[in-house]
């Protein structure tokens, strides 16, 4: 059993200004430039007609981890994120699933997203599980990373609302 990620962000822009600010080409390479921490980079962006699909490479300093994750993990951590996107099925926004591997650590993040138009504003929702296969201490570093995921997520969004804000 994994430790579950749950986030929700609201936007006060249309669903296609968000999209674009969340799944953008020059919004990405932004946001990696600003919080993606060393070795940052957007490896793969391909449009079709099934949807969008790109990943991301985010470095994370050794200095900068917890100390239950320098125990286990040596050295600085590389973070490869897959996100897929298509419109809902109502056609009302977006719909996706996000998968990330943490190179060096026995495990994965995989994640449900939706952008969704609620009133006068935008939502994204992300809910998803962090699952370390550590025996003893996969538990105690599911929790950490759970922690951190959230926060890089809340740092997102953040930026996301700055670069709409910026936008208009």
């Amino acid at each position: 059993m994994g430790s579950r990620i749950e986030h929700r962000a609201a936007f006060t822009a249309d669903v296609a200004s968000t999209y674009a600010a969340v799944a953008g080409e020059a919004a990405l390479r932004a946001r990696l430039e600003e919080l993606g921490g060393h070795s940052a980079a957007l490896l793969a962006y391909e449009l079709s007609d099934a949807g969008l699909r790109y990943q991301l490479r985010q470095g994370i300093s050794a200095d900068k981890l917890p100390q239950a994750v320098r125990t286990l993990h040596k050295g600085d951590l590389l973070v490869t994120r897959t996100q897929t996107w298509r419109v809902s099925n109502d056609g009302t926004g977006h719909q996706g699933n996000a998968t990330v591997e943490v190179g060096g650590v026995p495990g994965e993040i995989t994640a449900r997203t939706a952008l969704l138009a609620n009133g006068d504003q935008t939502v994204l929702r992300t809910s998803g599980e962090v699952t370390v296969r550590i025996p003893l201490f996969g538990g105690k570093l599911e929790s950490v990373i759970a922690d951190q995921v959230t926060k890089l997520l809340e740092r997102e969004a953040e930026f996301t609302a700055k670069w709409l804000t910026e936008a208009n």
